[in-house]
């Protein structure tokens, strides 16, 4: 699998750390409940077709990346810095 970075152009996904889904908000830590941060930390979907991930370039730009990648064929469909996006905004 390929991704086009935005500063560094067709890159191959080895230079690329997965974090994950990029959709799930982290809580405020000292406002959250237990339940909340539980929820945020070990309970995630894993669902098929289209999903909006994070990926960080670690060997190119360091940039932080939105992909979305449709999790059965890896077709991706869009990639954007995770900076320009607003938090909770879709991409």
């Amino acid at each position: 699998m390929r991704i086009a970075c935005p500063h560094c152009g067709l890159r191959d996904v080895q230079e690329f750390v997965y974090l994950g889904d990029a959709a799930p908000q982290r809580p405020d830590g000292l406002a959250a409940t237990e339940a909340a941060m539980f929820e945020y930390v070990y309970l995630r979907d894993n669902p098929r077709g289209l999903l909006e991930e994070l990926w960080y370039h670690g060997v190119g730009c360091r940039a932080w990346l939105v992909v979305r990648r449709d999790t059965l064929t890896h077709a991706i469909e869009y990639v954007g810095l995770a900076k320009s996006r607003k938090a909770g905004a879709a991409a």
